[in-house]
């Protein structure tokens, strides 16, 4: 990128200036420590970057122009120019009744796209009222048992007027379903429905453990989900690749983007071994990451993760739609650094988090509320987020310009650095026969725990500072008003799960139940049966029973 005379004149000018400059200033002085790093100890940060530092970088092949190949600056031309991101807050509160008031609430306030939080019973395949279920309803999110509770949900929000994110995951086919079905009794036409699942579920058996199949069949029922979608709903994205729990877990920037990546690759693998043709479903692709507190290097994950992304689809799978080779992502700001210590100090730690995600081009937003360390986000603490939100769109001047850090020496050479890296990850995972067979023989969780397990001794030892943890503390705080699910909540769910299956035809639930058994069974797409199902109003725990009964459930060790 620059003229060779240029870089040897500059190469000698910062000799020069750590010689006669710096180098007198640190002998003097000091400085605040002996190394910086990013902010997972992944790259070291040198105390100033050049165009030496870039000099490598070819402007076409490596940063080009926004909407356009390799994408780093961003996959669409105009970016917030044109249309902010999606302010998408996620709610889910207990029961669907005030999920739906908490919905209408958000957009009242001008949230923009709605994303639904789950209970862990929903989340694992179980209806409110089995054993599994004790003291979990509704707690993590709202409880959704069958249509009825979906219905009442969305009662009164057009689905053909927003979009939907819903955090699922093994149960991804009967929640989609579920969605499908209301639109259809809304009259929406099924090409309008917009929205996403997260259907990630090799980050399950990776970070969070709320899988219900073994691997095997779990891909089977995400590469039935793409099918399906693209000829019913072909604007839904089918699947939302999770870097952010595999980040939450503990790993670093450079993981983030191989492991998250790594799962994409597999996806698209499965897929085309199933029969798709690539360009057939990689549009509707999406994923999901992190922004953390360290500014500059999310900036060059992000950067990095699009365009690693866009090599990888075009040199492994010869994708000739654009669509398919654009990294298109929504972000949330970092659950794991809020803090129940002087909570208020989760405010600006969300606020620079997606300041990170808007200066490196993510398409949605959530930002997290201050109390989330301690429960579900109350209503003030939900419109502060999405104020946040609000004041960096039209406030900041970040969504002015595109891609505005471009060209920064540093930014540019850390995008550079974490590209590489996480290029070598893959490698590896190659290597190791791929990242399903990583995750099964428990190579990716070591990895990652070998991270976390650092992070926690630096945080105990000083190493690291946590403001208001192990710094800057102090002996006592005002108590907060936080949300809280009440059994008489939990016992009001379990009355309505038993009032719909008192009501619905247990034949045509039967019958329904059956025909997926048969499907499950053989080779038959299993999504018409499953639509099929929630339209009688058989229960997610019914479903996922069905399906249990032929694919077996994955257990705790892989």
């Amino acid at each position: 990128m620059y003229d060779d005379d240029d870089l040897a004149e500059i190469r000698e000018g910062r000799e020069s200036w750590a010689e006669e400059t710096y180098g007198p200033t640190v002998d003097r002085f000091g400085e605040r420590k002996d190394e910086f790093t990013t902010d997972t100890g992944g790259q070291d940060v040198k105390p100033l970057y050049t165009p030496e530092d870039v000099a490598d970088l070819d402007y076409d092949e490596d940063i080009g122009f926004p909407g356009e190949a390799p994408y780093t600056r961003g996959v669409y031309s105009t970016m917030y120019r044109g249309r902010l991101w999606t302010m998408r807050q996620y709610a889910g509160m207990g029961t669907a009744e005030e999920t739906n008031e908490r919905f209408h609430y958000l957009m009242d306030q001008g949230q923009t796209g709605l994303s639904m939080a789950f209970d862990l019973p929903t989340q694992m395949g179980y209806d409110s009222d089995a054993a599994m279920a004790q003291g979990e309803v509704g707690k993590s999110g709202v409880a959704i048992d069958s249509l009825d509770d979906m219905e009442t949900v969305f009662e009164g929000i057009p689905l053909d007027e927003v979009s939907t994110s819903m955090t699922i995951n093994a149960p991804a086919s009967i929640l989609l379903a579920m969605y499908i079905a209301v639109g259809d009794k809304q009259g929406v036409e099924r090409e309008q429905l917009r929205g996403t699942i997260q259907n990630d579920i090799l980050k399950e058996y990776i970070a969070r453990n709320t899988y219900i199949f073994p691997p095997r069949q779990s891909m089977r029922l995400i590469t039935d989900i793409f099918e399906y979608a693209a000829d019913e709903v072909p604007n839904f994205n089918t699947i939302s690749i999770s870097g952010y729990h595999i980040r939450e877990a503990g790993s670093t920037a450079a993981q983030e983007i191989a492991f998250t990546l790594a799962d994409g690759l597999e996806y698209v693998d499965a897929a085309i071994d199933a029969g798709l043709d690539v360009d057939e479903f990689a549009p509707q692709l999406s994923f999901f990451f992190a922004s953390y507190n360290n500014i500059l290097e999310e900036v060059a994950k992000f950067r990095a993760a699009r365009r690693l992304w866009y090599r990888l689809m075009e040199e492994r799978y010869g994708a000739e739609k654009p669509g398919s080779k654009q990294l298109k992502f929504h972000t949330q700001t970092a659950g794991s650094t809020l803090t129940a210590q002087q909570i208020e100090n989760n405010v600006v730690r969300v606020a620079y988090q997606a300041l990170a995600a808007v200066l490196g081009g993510t398409q949605s937003l959530h930002t997290n509320g201050k109390d989330e360390a301690l429960s579900l986000p109350t209503e003030k603490s939900v419109r502060t987020a999405l104020r946040t939100q609000q004041i960096l769109a039209h406030e900041s001047g970040a969504a002015d310009t595109i891609d505005p850090l471009a060209g920064s020496y540093y930014v540019e050479a850390l995008t550079d650095d974490l590209e590489a890296e996480a290029h070598d990850i893959l490698d590896e995972i190659d290597e190791r026969g791929g990242m399903r067979k990583s995750v099964e023989n428990q190579w990716v969780q070591g990895q990652i725990q070998d991270v976390a397990f650092e992070r926690q001794r630096e945080i105990e030892t000083g190493e690291r500072v946590i403001v208001g943890v192990n710094e800057y503390t102090v002996d006592e705080e005002p108590a907060e008003d936080i949300e809280e699910v009440s059994e008489e909540d939990q016992r009001r769910q379990r009355e309505r799960l038993s009032d719909v299956k008192a009501a619905r035809d247990d034949e045509a639930v039967d019958a329904a139940l059956a025909a997926l058994e048969d499907a499950a069974e053989g080779e038959e797409n299993v999504m018409p049966y499953i639509v099929d199902a929630v339209k009688a109003y058989a229960t997610t725990g019914e479903i996922s029973n069905t399906l249990r009964s032929v694919f077996g459930e994955h257990g705790a060790g892989l």
